[in-house]
């Protein structure tokens, strides 16, 4: 004790104190700190791995129309060849993709949807029987759907623009107010998609596509009203609140969901349109078979 007393009488032994001290909160910081630092590392080298990722699929698949710096490209006489996307944000990016729109091979007036190229391709089969051929389908799938997340990011780091609609923002469609959806339908979609979305010609070649099949996903729906796609205005949430959005939606799935009580649909297109089958089919068979049995000939009777 007398030793501890004669070195606390020390002038030198409150810095050492004090460095003492200080060197146990360094370590005692340096216990806990290090899994957060380590995790935000991690984080940050994971999202420029994804953004890098993201700019190789652009420059692969996209650069050659767009741009390399996604300023979009004009012909000789200064005709848009493909548009800019600064600014279209990861919706649009969705959209065109997810859709096999784009990456478009032979550009015209009406992009058609078609399978998306297996670097995007989400819509792989994974129920396979054998499960090496499942699980290499699943890894692909995987693989997919983080290259059309990065490509989203990507362009996203351009500029704004809407986002991926949520869950949350899409709803339940099967549960959805189809009633409202089929008014604001008909009053904002009708004119070119048909009132059942069995979709329509439009002119220059355009068309509005069919809203019907199963593989058009709500999400798909959503991001089309959001961006306006080639000759489809743009609903933004002023237009159309998100409220409206999900009633779209959801009288859309619930209509495709019916059935036909007559057995065939005739693609739904109109009670006009399918009146008009039936009158010529129907009456024009009737017809038919009344001409038929007018013009055989009778036999003649036998004498007796």
């Amino acid at each position: 004790m007398k030793r501890i007393t004669a070195w606390r009488r020390r002038p030198w032994a409150g810095y050492a104190v004090v460095l003492a001290a200080l060197a146990a909160i360094g370590v005692i910081y340096a216990g806990f700190s290090p899994q957060t630092d380590r995790a935000e590392a991690a984080n940050g080298a994971q999202a420029a791995a994804d953004l890098k990722n993201g700019q190789q699929l652009f420059n692969k698949n996209c650069a050659s129309c767009h741009g390399l710096n996604a300023e979009g490209s004009k012909d000789a006489k200064g005709n848009p060849i493909a548009p800019s996307l600064l600014g279209v944000g990861p919706a649009a990016v969705d959209f065109q993709v997810s859709t096999g729109r784009m990456p478009a091979m032979n550009p015209g007036a009406q992009m058609p949807r078609k399978k998306p190229i297996p670097d995007f391709n989400t819509e792989i089969k994974t129920d396979y029987s054998e499960p090496e051929k499942r699980e290499a389908a699943e890894k692909q799938k995987a693989q997919a759907e983080k290259n059309l997340a990065d490509l989203r990011e990507y362009i996203a780091s351009l500029g704004g623009g809407p986002a991926v609609p949520t869950k949350e923002q899409i709803g339940d469609p099967k549960t959805g107010d189809a009633a409202l959806g089929g008014k604001l339908f008909r009053t904002n979609c009708a004119q070119c998609h048909n009132f059942t979305g069995q979709g329509g010609a439009l002119t220059g070649g355009k068309y509005a596509p069919p809203l019907s099949h199963s593989d058009v996903t709500p999400t798909q729906i959503y991001e089309a009203m959001l961006t306006g796609p080639q000759a489809m205005p743009v609903f933004n949430d002023t237009t159309l609140t998100p409220q409206d959005k999900q009633a779209i939606i959801a009288y859309l799935v619930q209509t495709r969901e019916q059935p036909n009580p007559g057995g065939n649909g005739l693609g739904r297109i109109g009670p006009v349109s399918e009146g008009l089958a039936g009158w010529l089919i129907g009456i024009g068979l009737l017809v038919l078979a009344a001409m038929w049995i007018t013009a055989k000939k009778p036999k003649k009777l036998k004498k007796s």
